[in-house]
């Protein structure tokens, strides 16, 4: 079965502290994070596109938004859940999929960069 995997990158920047982290992170900083969506799919349309970039890109970006400019800590999702990236790119992916996935298309995996050297890659194959 064929399948095609396209990719759009978004960014974010937010601030957060660790709990209970035993290092400088549990002080409050903040990131320039950047988001790769990675959205797999084994059928393609009339046109011959498996879900447009626009798509895609739009939706990464209202997600995004959500967490642009904000103290995590304060956001309902990591009020109890530490903000860490892993827990970050667990609650984006979630997000776009619960929005994003249809029949042969679907979110899997996205890739939160913390720094230019540093990301997580999350999927839940």
């Amino acid at each position: 079965m064929p399948k095609y995997t396209l990719k759009v990158l978004t960014d974010f920047a937010s601030a957060h502290t660790l709990r209970d982290y035993p290092g400088n992170c549990s002080r409050l900083h903040g990131h320039n994070w950047k988001v790769e969506a990675e959205v797999e799919a084994t059928v393609l349309d009339s046109l011959g596109m498996a879900v447009d970039f626009k798509t895609i890109k739009s939706l990464a970006r209202e997600i995004a938004g959500e967490l642009d400019h904000t103290y995590l800590n304060d956001l309902a999702p990591f009020r109890d859940m530490n903000p860490t990236a892993e827990n970050i790119a667990a609650w984006f992916f979630r997000e776009m999929a619960a929005r994003l996935n249809a029949p042969g298309v679907r979110v899997s995996a996205i890739t939160l960069w913390e720094t230019e050297r540093a990301c997580v890659r999350y999927t839940e194959e």
